[in-house]
């Protein structure tokens, strides 16, 4: 098993983030253990969620509470599942040090919205996303969506996002497909076989590439 931490500072940098910033950053919205979004603070402040909320299509602010997740530092992620959080947890081998809220109801859908808003229910990111109403885009089951391009982050834009690791950006392959080479960017895979990289932000192989930087490779911890 090998620990690497994500270069996010230098996303930040790229991505222009003068201040904190929350951004989705990954998603899946079924998994044999359970669905669950992933939340980084891509600035260069910490942040306090205190207040902070999450819907799905809905587009109720305040319709689920994130005040849990309290100060997230620069390039921290915290992750909302489905399943209660030690379970979470235990099923993808994460660290206590990862924020998690577990057992949220308003479930996401294979066709569905991200939302996130801040204390003032200001609209803070969105991810309007789903291969049916995109066709051509992924879908996230039991394996989760990552940018495959830094400039997908806040876009809401479904295209710019592909799955964690490499394998088949796009149905029947894409610009990311590594042809199905388990592992060759990295990733975890869940007791119940869902891939993915929850509590760590890692964009699909090529992004750090079409910024333009040179030796942003993700560290992070690899388990078999």
């Amino acid at each position: 098993m090998i620990r690497t931490i994500a270069a996010v500072a230098a996303v930040a940098a790229i991505a222009g983030a003068a201040n904190a910033q929350i951004r989705i950053t990954e998603w899946m919205y079924q998994g044999a253990n359970g669905e669950f979004i992933e939340f980084t603070n891509i600035g260069n402040s910490p942040i306090d969620m205190t207040g902070w909320s999450y819907d799905d299509d809905s587009r109720i602010p305040g319709s689920t509470s994130l005040s849990a997740f309290g100060i997230v530092a620069p390039g921290e992620s915290v992750l909302l599942v489905e399943t209660a959080a030690d379970l979470f947890r235990t099923a993808w081998n994460l660290p206590a040090s990862i924020k998690i809220i577990g057992e949220f109801t308003n479930n996401l859908g294979r066709n569905d919205e991200i939302n996130l808003y801040n204390a003032a229910f200001d609209l803070i990111d969105r991810l309007t996303y789903g291969d049916q109403n995109f066709p051509g885009t992924i879908r996230t089951q039991n394996r989760s969506g990552v940018p495959t391009d830094l400039s997908a982050l806040g876009a809401n834009n479904p295209a710019l996002w592909g799955f964690a690791g490499g394998l088949d950006s796009v149905p029947g392959g894409g610009p990311y497909d590594l042809s199905g080479i388990a592992g060759a960017n990295g990733f975890l895979v869940s007791t119940g076989g869902d891939i993915g990289n929850p509590g760590y932000f890692i964009p699909a192989p090529g992004a750090f590439a079409l910024a333009g930087i040179a030796g942003l490779a993700a560290t992070r911890r690899r388990r078999a």
